[in-house]
């Protein structure tokens, strides 16, 4: 009797143990939605979990003879990249100073991605297929950095563990630990798991200002997304196929682009 009350007692706990935050300051472009997350995920949490989960990545890759393979390519992503990273003091004051890394897959699949803590993938077959300029680079990778910002991932993760919540409960009486089923939920997240299209939406925005920001042109988003609508005969990457329309959002990206104009000129200036 007493184990079932304990059991009713933690799988309660569980169930109400969701917290509203807030992830980012509102920048320029105004994200201002709080998010439900759960107390059983910390960000500290995440980004260990994601650690393993990106090594996991890099050492099939390495295996396959797919990382950084092209010493020219691997420069000019990391290059970009390092101008975008100092820009996410303007959403997270600490995200600057994450652990972050840059690599490059060999493949023709047309993906990129930012985990948790900033583990940053891009592979090669996006900028081969889409033929991508630096401003457009730029785009897609203030895209993915914005979904790390956010904490999308933790969002997301919070969503599983609440449906899963008995599994969560049991494994608080067995002691499986947590962080072994939060590596395998953000692998599911990156790879299997779609955003949603609010999610997506809010990094479409953080990714034309921390563009901008670093003294790319914002506007290339557009470009960009026309570009994903016209591959493969008008259907955009399966990574994206729970983004609003090709329509919508070239026009919301276009909006906000012109927002943040202002501080693509003062960037270029300094």
């Amino acid at each position: 009797m007493k184990s079932r009350m304990w059991f009713g007692a933690l799988a309660l706990a569980a169930l109400c143990g969701c917290q509203s935050v807030e992830t980012t300051q509102g920048g320029a472009v105004g994200i201002e939605r709080r998010q439900s997350m759960s107390t059983l995920v910390s960000s500290a949490q995440m980004d260990r979990s994601a650690a393993e989960a990106y090594a996991e990545v890099l050492s099939d890759a390495r295996k396959k003879d797919q990382l950084n393979h092209d010493a020219a390519q691997v420069a000019r992503v990391r290059a970009v990249a390092n101008r975008l990273i100092p820009s996410t003091a303007a959403f997270r004051g600490d995200a600057p100073g994450w652990k972050w890394e840059v690599n490059v897959i060999s493949s023709q699949e047309v993906n990129a991605w930012c985990m948790p803590g900033g583990k940053i993938a891009v592979y090669t077959g996006l900028m081969s297929q889409l033929k991508l300029t630096d401003d457009e680079l730029a785009a897609v990778m203030g895209h993915e950095i914005g979904h790390a910002l956010r904490e999308h991932g933790r969002e997301r993760a919070s969503e599983q563990m609440t449906q899963q919540l008995g599994v969560q409960v049991l494994s608080i009486l067995t002691g499986v630990n947590l962080e072994n089923q939060l590596t395998n939920t953000i692998m599911n997240v990156t790879f299997s798991l779609p955003h949603s299209r609010t999610q997506e939406t809010e990094a479409d925005r953080l990714g034309v200002e921390l563009a901008a920001r670093s003294g790319y042109d914002p506007r290339a988003a557009v470009s960009l997304w026309q570009k994903m609508g016209r591959l493969g005969g008008g259907k955009p990457p399966e990574w994206l196929s729970t983004h609003p329309s090709d329509q919508s959002r070239t026009r919301d990206v276009q909006s906000y682009a012109e927002r943040v104009m202002p501080l693509y000129e003062a960037s270029r200036a300094r």
